[in-house]
């Protein structure tokens, strides 16, 4: 868009100023160098980057700048013109915040912070809250297959309501208060029921009525 700062209008608040090609040309072969060190593990990345921050004057490192400019103004133009990849950035955002929502639920204690500075004790720390979040979707899985798997559900779901479907929520965990947990016992997970069958004449199983 260099020298057509008008054409596009509604843009402007999201332009600064044109990408620097010429930059990016001059210091191509040094950041293939830098980029093979880091492919080949001659050198980490950790390195790299800080022998960088240290001097941000540093030509190449302004190259690599540029270069992730134009693949942001790429990105972006090709999120601007395809809505299939306007959904898949938006599935992807959800899922993750869905994640988030789902740790901030089963991690509650401690302001939902790891306290400690041990970096074993961090690791243990989201090793578990992985390993209970996997349970958790685990168990929802096997809770929609079971729902889903009735015939009567067949005709209710639209493809957009199936889209919208997801293994991750916790609406019915209880974080708080005491939980009794018997490994000789399994999730009666056939007690589920179709909303649309509720009604005259039906009666709901003993093990999930809601009136008791």
């Amino acid at each position: 868009m260099a020298g057509e700062p008008d054409a596009y209008p509604r843009l402007t608040p999201a332009l600064t100023r044109p990408i620097r090609w010429e930059l990016i040309a001059q210091q191509y072969d040094q950041m293939i160098k830098y980029a093979t060190a880091i492919r080949t593990r001659t050198a980490s990345t950790e390195a790299i980057l800080r022998r960088f921050t240290r001097n941000a004057t540093h030509p190449t490192y302004a190259a690599m700048l540029e270069v992730g400019r134009a693949q942001k103004t790429i990105f972006v133009a090709r999120y601007l013109r395809l809505r299939d990849l306007q959904r898949e950035s938006e599935e992807g955002l959800n899922v993750m915040e869905s994640s988030n929502g789902a740790n901030s639920v089963i991690a509650y204690g401690k302001g939902r912070e790891i306290a400690s500075n041990r970096r074993d004790e961090q690791e243990m720390f989201v090793l578990c809250l992985r390993i209970l979040q996997s349970a958790l979707v685990y168990v929802n899985t096997l809770m929609l297959q079971d729902i889903l798997g009735e015939p009567e559900w067949a005709d209710l779901l639209s493809p957009a309501d199936r889209r919208g479907l997801t293994t991750l929520f916790w609406s019915h965990v209880r974080p708080y208060a005491e939980v009794n947990l018997d490994m000789g016992a399994r999730l009666n997970l056939a007690a589920g029921t179709v909303p649309a069958l509720r009604g005259a004449g039906y009666e709901e199983p003993a093990e999930v009525r809601t009136d008791a």
